[in-house]
Protein backbone atom coordinates (compact mmCIF):
# COMPACT_ATOMS: atom_id res chain seq x y z
CA UNK A 1 0.00 0.00 0.00
CA UNK A 2 1.39 3.33 -0.98
CA UNK A 3 2.63 5.44 1.48
CA UNK A 4 0.38 8.41 1.23
CA UNK A 5 -3.01 6.07 0.92
CA UNK A 6 -1.65 4.22 4.24
CA UNK A 7 -1.49 8.28 5.91
CA UNK A 8 -4.71 9.47 4.62
CA UNK A 9 -6.50 5.95 5.86
CA UNK A 10 -5.08 6.74 9.23
CA UNK A 11 -6.51 10.47 8.88
CA UNK A 12 -9.82 9.32 8.05
CA UNK A 13 -9.76 6.82 11.24
CA UNK A 14 -8.89 10.12 13.64
CA UNK A 15 -11.43 11.57 12.14
CA UNK A 16 -14.25 8.47 12.24
CA UNK A 17 -12.86 8.31 16.23
CA UNK A 18 -13.40 12.25 17.08
CA UNK A 19 -17.16 11.71 15.46
CA UNK A 20 -17.52 8.63 17.38
CA UNK A 21 -16.16 10.03 20.88
CA UNK A 22 -18.85 13.17 20.28
CA UNK A 23 -21.51 11.15 19.77
CA UNK A 24 -20.74 8.87 22.61
CA UNK A 25 -20.40 12.23 24.68
CA UNK A 26 -23.41 13.71 23.14
CA UNK A 27 -26.66 14.17 25.79
CA UNK A 28 -28.83 11.13 25.75
CA UNK A 29 -32.42 11.48 24.13
CA UNK A 30 -35.04 13.48 26.26
CA UNK A 31 -38.03 11.64 28.05
CA UNK A 32 -40.16 14.91 28.46
CA UNK A 33 -41.02 17.62 25.68
CA UNK A 34 -39.49 20.68 27.02
CA UNK A 35 -36.91 19.14 29.61
CA UNK A 36 -33.54 19.52 30.01
CA UNK A 37 -30.75 16.62 31.29
CA UNK A 38 -29.19 17.39 34.44
CA UNK A 39 -26.12 15.18 36.20
CA UNK A 40 -26.60 13.82 39.32
CA UNK A 41 -25.06 10.92 41.00
CA UNK A 42 -27.24 8.38 42.66
CA UNK A 43 -26.38 4.62 43.73
CA UNK A 44 -28.68 2.22 40.60
CA UNK A 45 -29.07 4.99 38.00
CA UNK A 46 -27.37 6.39 34.92
CA UNK A 47 -25.36 9.89 35.54
CA UNK A 48 -28.14 11.68 33.60
CA UNK A 49 -31.51 12.65 34.96
CA UNK A 50 -34.24 15.15 32.96
CA UNK A 51 -35.52 18.16 34.81
CA UNK A 52 -38.90 19.39 33.40
CA UNK A 53 -42.01 20.89 34.62
CA UNK A 54 -45.56 19.22 34.52
CA UNK A 55 -48.69 20.36 33.95
CA UNK A 56 -49.59 22.36 37.33
CA UNK A 57 -45.93 23.80 36.77
CA UNK A 58 -43.82 22.03 39.28
CA UNK A 59 -40.48 20.58 38.49
CA UNK A 60 -40.35 16.59 38.03
CA UNK A 61 -37.25 14.70 37.47
CA UNK A 62 -36.64 11.69 36.15
CA UNK A 63 -34.48 9.05 36.63
CA UNK A 64 -33.06 5.90 34.41
CA UNK A 65 -32.54 3.32 36.89
CA UNK A 66 -29.18 0.65 36.00
CA UNK A 67 -32.11 -1.97 35.62
CA UNK A 68 -34.04 0.03 32.85
CA UNK A 69 -37.19 1.40 34.29
CA UNK A 70 -37.78 5.38 34.79
CA UNK A 71 -38.90 6.74 37.88
CA UNK A 72 -40.41 10.28 38.53
CA UNK A 73 -39.09 12.43 41.63
CA UNK A 74 -40.42 15.47 42.63
CA UNK A 75 -37.37 17.66 43.94
CA UNK A 76 -37.80 16.95 47.62
CA UNK A 77 -37.92 13.06 46.54
CA UNK A 78 -34.77 13.22 44.61
CA UNK A 79 -32.70 15.36 47.39
CA UNK A 80 -33.94 12.86 49.84
CA UNK A 81 -32.44 9.86 47.78
CA UNK A 82 -29.12 12.00 46.91
CA UNK A 83 -29.58 12.40 50.48
CA UNK A 84 -28.96 8.83 51.39
CA UNK A 85 -26.90 8.01 48.65
CA UNK A 86 -24.34 10.51 49.75
CA UNK A 87 -24.92 9.75 53.60
CA UNK A 88 -23.96 5.54 52.79
CA UNK A 89 -21.18 6.00 50.79
CA UNK A 90 -17.86 4.58 52.38
CA UNK A 91 -14.52 6.63 52.75
CA UNK A 92 -13.78 5.29 49.37
CA UNK A 93 -16.74 5.90 47.20
CA UNK A 94 -16.55 9.43 48.46
CA UNK A 95 -12.56 9.74 47.64
CA UNK A 96 -12.87 8.48 44.60
CA UNK A 97 -16.45 10.27 43.18
CA UNK A 98 -17.93 6.86 42.70
CA UNK A 99 -21.56 6.24 43.38
CA UNK A 100 -21.36 2.35 43.24
CA UNK A 101 -19.18 -0.53 43.92
CA UNK A 102 -18.62 -1.53 40.10
CA UNK A 103 -17.22 2.08 40.38
CA UNK A 104 -14.37 0.95 41.68
CA UNK A 105 -13.47 -1.53 38.55
CA UNK A 106 -13.82 1.67 36.41
CA UNK A 107 -11.14 3.49 38.83
CA UNK A 108 -9.38 0.64 39.05
CA UNK A 109 -8.62 0.50 35.29
CA UNK A 110 -8.26 4.29 34.62
CA UNK A 111 -5.27 3.32 37.55
CA UNK A 112 -4.07 0.76 35.86
CA UNK A 113 -3.93 2.81 32.53
CA UNK A 114 -1.96 5.60 33.85
CA UNK A 115 0.36 3.36 35.78
CA UNK A 116 1.27 1.91 32.19
CA UNK A 117 1.17 4.86 30.32
CA UNK A 118 3.57 6.37 33.02
CA UNK A 119 5.71 3.47 33.53
CA UNK A 120 6.33 3.87 29.62
CA UNK A 121 8.42 7.02 30.29
CA UNK A 122 10.70 5.17 33.42
CA UNK A 123 11.42 1.85 30.96
CA UNK A 124 12.36 4.42 28.30
CA UNK A 125 14.84 6.12 30.57
CA UNK A 126 16.18 2.86 31.57
CA UNK A 127 16.65 1.68 28.26
CA UNK A 128 18.54 4.47 27.12
CA UNK A 129 20.52 4.69 30.45
CA UNK A 130 21.92 1.41 29.47
CA UNK A 131 22.85 2.30 26.26
CA UNK A 132 24.05 5.97 26.93
CA UNK A 133 22.03 7.04 23.97
CA UNK A 134 18.42 7.70 23.96
CA UNK A 135 16.29 4.71 22.75
CA UNK A 136 13.34 4.08 22.47
CA UNK A 137 12.21 0.21 22.58
CA UNK A 138 9.27 -1.22 21.51
CA UNK A 139 7.80 -2.17 24.92
CA UNK A 140 7.80 1.72 25.09
CA UNK A 141 5.29 1.46 22.27
CA UNK A 142 3.01 -1.06 24.18
CA UNK A 143 2.68 0.02 27.19
CA UNK A 144 1.59 3.02 25.43
CA UNK A 145 -1.10 1.90 23.56
CA UNK A 146 -2.57 -0.55 26.67
CA UNK A 147 -2.47 2.64 29.09
CA UNK A 148 -3.74 4.66 26.46
CA UNK A 149 -6.64 1.96 25.16
CA UNK A 150 -7.36 1.85 28.94
CA UNK A 151 -7.49 5.28 29.77
CA UNK A 152 -9.84 5.90 26.55
CA UNK A 153 -12.39 3.39 27.92
CA UNK A 154 -12.02 5.09 31.75
CA UNK A 155 -12.19 8.24 29.97
CA UNK A 156 -15.36 7.38 28.52
CA UNK A 157 -17.06 6.06 31.53
CA UNK A 158 -16.18 9.11 33.43
CA UNK A 159 -17.69 11.24 30.05
CA UNK A 160 -14.76 13.31 29.53
CA UNK A 161 -14.07 14.58 26.34
CA UNK A 162 -11.16 16.52 27.43
CA UNK A 163 -9.41 13.30 28.47
CA UNK A 164 -10.63 10.78 26.06
CA UNK A 165 -9.57 12.91 23.04
CA UNK A 166 -5.58 13.46 24.14
CA UNK A 167 -5.48 9.69 23.92
CA UNK A 168 -7.39 8.86 21.28
CA UNK A 169 -5.27 10.88 19.01
CA UNK A 170 -1.73 9.38 20.33
CA UNK A 171 -3.67 6.05 20.31
CA UNK A 172 -2.86 5.60 16.04
CA UNK A 173 0.58 7.26 16.95
CA UNK A 174 1.33 4.16 18.93
CA UNK A 175 0.09 1.71 16.74
CA UNK A 176 1.42 2.87 13.81
CA UNK A 177 5.05 2.62 15.57
CA UNK A 178 3.97 -0.93 16.39
CA UNK A 179 3.06 -1.63 12.87
CA UNK A 180 6.47 -0.09 11.94
CA UNK A 181 8.66 -2.07 14.01
CA UNK A 182 6.81 -5.25 13.14
CA UNK A 183 5.89 -4.93 9.51
CA UNK A 184 8.04 -7.10 7.08
CA UNK A 185 10.81 -5.25 6.15
CA UNK A 186 11.77 -4.59 2.37
CA UNK A 187 14.59 -6.43 0.96
CA UNK A 188 16.95 -4.74 -1.45
CA UNK A 189 17.23 -6.41 -4.73
CA UNK A 190 20.59 -7.63 -5.42
CA UNK A 191 22.11 -6.37 -8.67
CA UNK A 192 22.83 -8.71 -11.33
CA UNK A 193 26.45 -9.48 -11.71
CA UNK A 194 28.19 -7.93 -14.72
CA UNK A 195 29.68 -10.49 -17.01
CA UNK A 196 33.31 -8.82 -18.96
Amino acid sequence: MKRIYLILLEIGLLVGLAIWVGFSLMETKLTKPGGVEVTVQLADARDKAVLYRDANQHFRFVVHQDDGKLVELSPDELAARMHRDRTARSWGQTLLNISSPAGYIWVGLGFLGQVLFTGRMIVQWIVSEKHKRSVVPPIFWWMSLVGSTMLMVYFLWRRDPIGLLGQAFGWFIYLRNIWMIYRPQDVPELAEPVEG
